[in-house]
């Protein structure tokens, strides 16, 4: 093996246990375990009245404020059902704007 075999093997031996540990950190791994989270509260909780994509019963243009006070109080609306408050069912405002951001990205993603 020549010298720059060896150089380029050491580099790489020593490069790519580096980019595993910082693409599985505890850090990255808490962001994933949030979006997977709140996508499946958003399944679970919100979808079968604003659908799958966000697209009924939801205005992504009122300010986050309002939205995230509507997920933790529920809003009442003109006929029922009335949207919910999950501030009771233990939600946390962390979580609500999480759901809010989830929200805002199904209706910005490209229609399937």
């Amino acid at each position: 093996m020549t010298h720059n075999g060896i150089r380029i093997l050491a580099i790489t031996l020593f490069v790519l246990p580096l980019i595993g540990i910082a693409a599985y950190s505890p850090q990255t791994m808490r962001t994933r375990a949030a979006d997977d989270d709140t996508a499946a509260v958003y399944k679970a909780k919100c979808a079968m009245c604003h659908t799958a994509a966000a697209t009924k019963l939801y205005d992504p243009a009122k300010p986050e404020a309002e939205q995230v006070e509507a997920i933790l109080k529920g809003k009442k609306g003109e006929k029922p059902p009335y949207m919910p408050g999950f501030e009771a069912k233990g939600m946390t405002p962390e979580q609500a704007k999480a759901l809010v951001l989830y929200m805002q990205g199904l209706r910005q993603a490209p229609p399937k």
